[in-house]
């Protein structure tokens, strides 16, 4: 299975099951495309009538070299491990890492949150460090011969409970000696309580932060105003201090994590705002919502973003040649090891090896699935007791999902999100469609980028 498509003046192919990207020339692009079925003798005459200055041995010799690649596993290469995914839902897995709902509460009140302005579906309420002690203790026992785990604090907003975070870091850490294990923390926040008492802990303790904000003020004050005072915008609050944090963490190990909507189309902007702040690490991700609300992203939306990312994309070329680059979290890939086996087959882990904690100690799947009952796994006094949920997660990957089996992208998405799907379709095992149109162009941009910078090198 191949992949052609060109962009920037870039002809690329990708060879889906080995992950090898092969940027060609005209003849050679045109040539790949006839390759499987059409004779060489019908392929030499197609060639010869499209490019005049192109001869039969030319075209003979690309041929040679494109059944070399196939030979060598680089090109029309074979799904060898389709066939045991139904083994794969038999695998032991461990728990390695935890989303801790420190606080059901917020002092925003964006408008597109999934949480309900930290609600949940439920009530308002913070995590007491008894429950958030016994999560810890429960990821280390669910988590065998693990070494390292991850523990993000989130919410709602996780500092309107900072003294118990503070206090799970401090456990957590007596907690490595004793049973041989390394927590990596996280925080995501929406800032407006940063000083820099909370930013010098964050420093020393969390391996990575993420800074909520959509982007310009406009943009951001619509979608994000402060849930205390009607109206007002949070934008002004939170740049200064999203840009000591950038700053004092060397424009590492952090990054500004923003939504658009069907109401800023034009995002590349947000994320390029984003950029002449000076933020290096940038995520600017498309809202996941219900077609009822008014800031959707709908069907007719998705030629006017592709294009955007298809701008971005050359935007992002043209600023690395200026030395004033910075990393777009969705054009992030990985192309130097090929599609990893156990990611393509796993997925995220969501329901497996990551779960969701909420403030008073039950285990979701993940933090989108919080409040949706039928989900719920267990708690952290008696650990999962729901073992049939957990076993439809083990199964939920790209080989049990129709749409996924001809899809290019497949492997970078492992299947895509399992919350989305079932938010759409009711069903884990479906997918997100528009958010399967976003991610296929997402890799499309991503590719064309490392070729361009391989020309640089």
């Amino acid at each position: 299975m191949i992949h052609q498509y060109k962009s920037n003046g870039y002809n690329i192919v990708l060879d889906v099951n080995s992950g090898m990207i092969h940027v060609v020339d005209d003849v050679v692009y045109d040539i790949i495309g006839l390759y499987e079925n059409n004779s060489k003798e019908d392929i030499v005459t197609t060639i010869l009538k499209k490019y005049s200055s192109t001869t039969e041995a030319e075209i003979l010799e690309a041929i040679g070299e494109i059944e070399g690649l196939k030979n060598d596993g680089a090109l029309f290469t074979e799904d060898i491990y389709e066939n045991h995914a139904g083994d794969f839902k038999n695998r032991s897995t461990v728990v390695k890492a935890l989303c801790l709902h420190i606080a059901h509460d917020c002092n925003f009140a964006c408008k597109y949150c999934f949480a309900e302005e930290g609600e949940y579906k439920g009530d308002r309420s913070l995590m007491s460090y008894e429950v958030g002690k016994k999560a810890l203790d429960f990821l280390i026992k669910s988590s065998g011969n693990r070494h390292n785990l991850e523990v993000d604090f989130f919410g709602g907003e996780p500092l309107m409970n900072f003294q118990v975070v503070k206090d799970l870091v401090k456990y957590g850490r007596e907690q490595e000696q004793i049973h041989n294990k390394k927590f990596r923390f996280t925080l995501t926040t929406n800032g407006l309580l940063l000083n820099d008492d909370i930013i010098e802990f964050a420093n020393k303790e969390m391996s990575n932060i993420v800074l909520s904000i959509d982007g310009r003020k406009e943009i951001n004050d619509q979608m994000r105003p402060l849930s205390n005072k009607k109206g007002t915008g949070s934008y002004d609050y939170i740049v200064p201090k999203f840009v000591k944090v950038a700053e004092s963490r060397n424009q590492t190990n952090y990054y500004v994590r923003g939504t658009f909507t069907h109401h800023n189309l034009d995002f590349s902007e947000d994320v390029l705002h984003l950029a002449d702040l000076g933020f290096k690490q940038i995520s600017v991700e498309p809202v996941v919502s219900l077609p009822e609300e008014e800031y959707s992203i709908t069907e007719e939306d998705i030629p006017v973003i592709c294009a955007e990312y298809d701008k971005l994309a050359k935007k992002m070329i043209e600023r690395k040649k200026e030395g004033k680059d910075f990393n777009f979290f969705h054009f992030m890939i990985d192309l130097s090891g090929g599609p990893c086996v156990y990611k393509r087959m796993s997925g995220c882990g969501s329901g497996t090896e990551y779960l969701a904690v909420t403030p008073w100690g039950d285990l979701y799947p993940c933090h989108q699935f919080v409040g949706s009952t039928e989900y719920l796994l267990g708690n952290v006094d008696d650990g999962i007791v729901n073992s049939n949920v957990q076993e439809q997660f083990k199964c939920c990957n790209l080989y049990t999902k129709d749409k996924c089996k001809s899809c290019f992208a497949k492997f970078y998405c492992s299947g895509g999100c399992a919350a989305n799907s079932y938010k759409f379709h009711g069903d884990i095992n479906d997918t997100y469609d528009i958010g399967c149109e976003l991610q296929r162009k997402r890799v499309e941009c991503a590719i064309m980028i490392k070729a361009a910078q391989a020309e640089m090198e």
